[in-house]
């Protein structure tokens, strides 16, 4: 993977021409360490409505209004099958772990799934958080 640019400074760099356009600022931070999405979080808290976490496809349950008024999850989860890998036919996944092989990964065409995320309330005002609620919505498909 390229080197990519450091998502502190990349926030102070933008955030003050988005305060112009919006006072309701929400960041998805698509990381994998769960400590640097935190981080970022507190970075921001108080100059952004929510910092909510992606990628490990996971719902977390650390929901939390900061104290400058910042909504914080370190991951919301993913949209997709709950009977396979992070949304990916088992059976390939673990052919990829037990043989150190490339394979295709394909979403399940039919079962279970749900849908994760959070539902933000946020002043419009001051673009301060009020409340944060993890949401998981389930349905079978196909």
């Amino acid at each position: 993977m390229r080197e990519l640019d450091d998502p502190f400074r990349v926030a102070d760099d933008i955030l003050d021409w988005m305060r112009r356009e919006t006072p309701i600022i929400l960041v998805d931070f698509h990381a994998e360490a769960t400590s640097e999405k935190l981080a970022l979080s507190h970075y921001l808290d108080g100059r952004v409505s929510a910092c909510v976490g992606t990628h490990t496809h996971v719902p977390t349950a650390d929901e939390q209004i900061l104290p400058g008024g910042t909504a914080h999850i370190t991951d919301v989860g993913m949209t997709g099958a709950t009977e396979s890998i992070i949304g990916v036919e088992i059976a390939p996944v673990l052919k990829r772990f037990t043989t150190q092989m490339p394979v295709r990964f394909e979403p399940p065409r039919a079962g279970p799934g749900a849908m994760c995320g959070v539902v933000v309330e946020v002043d419009p005002e001051s673009g301060r958080a009020w409340s944060i609620e993890r949401i998981r919505l389930e349905q079978t498909f196909g």
